[in-house]
């Protein structure tokens, strides 16, 4: 008896939908596409519980007659791929012939469907691959497909599926990756008969990009545009100063087609060399054109990954794109003046009523005090650490080294002479880690000071961010970030940490969130308040590029021998490089 045997068709359909259905958003995914390339103008996404007990797509494409609908449900059948010559020169978004027939080998399936030419619409209802019946119904031109209990029929991959909120965010993501790459298709998004999202038609990319990721990204989007003999590339990048800790806000899309390509992210990210944070992520949309037949799209199961034929020129060409694109946008250079100070510094408490001295727009003082470890002081006083021949040692509890503020390179970093050889202290490295240990320690006392909002701060999320938001209101108003829902996916500001009462609350919590999210909403509340603790820390701290005074050096050292890691900033970057005198000598050879 022959050991290898021919698969039933059910089950290769239940194999074949394990590659292309991972979860609801991907049933979605295809769907979409499938609505896309009919033409449609129209499409509406229905789901509920996260798209586990109902995925609806509905659309006002040219639908299917009686007889293509029957065929569409059987594996390999398509419309798309006529000859082996299609096979390597696709036009559509879909070709592989799978998704249709995998999808319903694995729910409780329907599809209503009706072209032009036809009287009446075709309704087919199947269960777990089996078709149980075929009916004539009055339906308008275009197609409806429903998908009921997905995996109910292979509950070892159900059990796999995430909470109803996840899965909402994934399928919440997924509508608006495609939707931002086709402006003329309206997109509405409904869950638990509850419209989640809607973007009308619009006439330019650039307006379709505005609506998914937010309409105060305008001022801060560069265009971007480079045209070669075999390709072309257009679309929008944020400036260095708005960036994301992870990649989720970068769009790429290839002939209309959204993917995820390692390379050319690399490309983006050295167009910005120099110019980006190590761990931070522009925001980008990306739109590809090449000639059909230069690109292979048959490459992946979700279609999620394209190969091109001219991948060096393109990746070259993206990345002077951005260079120049950025370069252009930055005709006058920013310098910032070198400011004097005729008086000394006063590091004055924060709830002092007295105006602080405002230094290169932020308040340095403010930060180099409440905050700063060790600072204890009477308001107005004068601190600052000994002068050179007196001072403390850095890391007394380590090493012996006594350290001579010489001055600062590039606004940056602080050079430092020490008995032994030349020390770098990294300026904000530094004070991220002394503000992030002072607000723990009063995190964790009870103690800790807030700054209530005149006129709060209203904030829209999407629908993920909104859920993930809303488990840790809790959290953050232990930090002191009180933020209170106030309905759909708005919430509002009401109080910050004194220590950023100068800065904008979005940014920080749109991080926090990004940041909890791709790591994973953590049941352990310390780890959750550290990671927030650390955005914080990273948004109250100095800045590079800032200059600071003699006196303001010196007291930044002075709280960071307070500090209990003195080594590495809460992110885990060294704080202190450090070369000796032995090292100098034999590079500029005067040792052997």
């Amino acid at each position: 008896m022959s050991r290898i045997r021919i698969l039933p068709d059910i089950l290769s359909n239940k194999i074949a939908a394990g590659e292309v259905v991972e979860r609801p958003a991907s049933v979605v995914k295809e769907l979409i596409e499938n609505a896309i390339d009919a033409g449609s103008t129209k499409i509406m996404v229905e789901i509920e519980n996260g798209g586990r007990s109902l995925i609806r797509i509905s659309d006002n494409g040219i639908g299917m007659n009686h007889d293509d609908a029957l065929l569409s449900l059987e594996r390999y059948a398509t419309s798309k791929i006529h000859d082996e010559n299609d096979l390597f020169s696709i036009k559509t978004l879909g070709f592989r012939g799978e998704a249709l027939p995998s999808i319903a080998s694995v729910s409780r399936f329907s599809m209503i469907t009706r072209s032009m030419e036809s009287q009446a619409a075709t309704e087919i209802l199947v269960e777990g691959g089996r078709i149980k019946n075929v009916s004539e119904t009055g339906a308008p031109v275009g197609t409806m497909i429903t998908v009921k209990q997905l995996f109910y029929s292979t509950p070892a991959r159900r059990k796999f599926l995430k909470s109803a909120g996840t899965e909402t965010g994934h399928v919440a993501e997924t509508v608006s990756a495609v939707a931002l790459g086709r402006p003329g298709i309206q997109f509405r998004l409904v869950h638990n008969n509850k419209t989640v999202k809607n973007w009308p038609v619009v006439e330019s990319s650039l307006e379709r990009a505005l609506a998914v990721l937010g309409g105060d990204l305008r001022k801060d989007l560069i265009k971007l545009e480079s045209t070669a003999e075999r390709f072309s590339l257009t679309g929008w990048i944020s400036s260095p100063a708005i960036t994301r800790s992870t990649s989720q806000k970068i769009y790429i899309y290839v002939n209309g087609r959204y993917i995820k390509d390692r390379g050319l992210q690399h490309a983006l990210f050295e167009g910005y060399r120099g110019r980006l944070m190590k761990g931070r992520f522009p925001i980008a949309v990306l739109f590809i054109t090449v000639p059909f037949d230069r690109l292979d799209v048959n490459v992946h199961p979700a279609k999620n990954e394209v190969r091109f034929a001219e991948y060096k020129n393109l990746y070259e060409a993206l990345k002077q794109s951005v260079f120049d694109a950025w370069d252009r946008s930055q005709k006058q250079p920013v310098k910032i003046s070198k400011k004097s100070f005729d008086k000394p510094v006063a590091f004055q408490d924060i709830h002092s009523e007295n105006k602080l001295q405002s230094y290169n727009g932020s308040t340095v003082a403010e930060t180099l005090s409440d905050y700063g470890a060790g600072a204890k002081h009477q308001k107005g006083e004068i601190l600052s650490r000994k002068q050179p021949e007196t001072q403390m040692a850095l890391w007394k509890h380590q090493e012996p080294d006594i350290l001579k503020v010489i001055g600062q390179i590039h606004d940056t970093y602080i050079v430092c002479e020490s008995e032994d050889g030349i020390v770098l202290i990294d300026q904000h490295a530094a004070h991220e880690r002394i503000v992030f240990e002072k607000m723990k320690k009063k995190s964790l006392s009870g103690n800790r000071p807030v700054q209530n909002l005149l006129i709060p701060e209203t904030i829209e999320t999407g629908f993920k961010d909104a859920a993930l938001l809303e488990k840790l209101i809790p959290d953050l108003k232990m930090l002191g970030l009180e933020i209170e829902p106030f309905g759909g996916n708005t919430f509002v500001v009401k109080s910050i940490p004194a220590l950023i009462a100068d800065k904008e609350a979005k940014p920080l919590i749109m991080e926090i969130l990004e940041k909890v999210g791709d790591t994973g909403f953590s049941e352990d509340l310390e780890h959750t308040l550290d990671e927030c603790l650390i955005l914080m820390a990273c948004h109250g701290a100095l800045r590079a590029n800032q200059p600071l005074s003699e006196k303001e050096m010196n007291e930044l050292l002075s709280q960071l021998d307070e500090c209990e890691n003195r080594s590495n900033c809460p992110h885990g970057r060294p704080i202190r490089v450090k070369w000796s005198f032995k090292q100098l000598e034999k590079a500029f050879k005067r040792i052997v």
